[in-house]
């Protein structure tokens, strides 16, 4: 995440497409889900929520 650091804290989980698409990242110390969705040189991310409207969360499997 940081110059020199060797962990990273965000893993790609999901990806559909190439020039546009979506992925699904984790962040692995919180274990919330993103959206990040892109069309060409636009995109925009946000937290993935359930049908209730809640972020989605899974604990790291470690």
């Amino acid at each position: 995440m940081f110059k020199g650091d060797s962990t990273n804290r965000f893993e790609v989980i999901h990806k559909e497409g190439t020039l546009s698409g979506c992925k699904i990242y984790r962040d692995k110390v919180t274990g919330v889900h993103y959206l990040f969705s892109w069309d060409g040189y636009a995109g925009g991310l946000t937290p993935l929520l359930d049908s209730n409207g809640n972020p989605v969360v899974k604990a790291n499997s470690k």
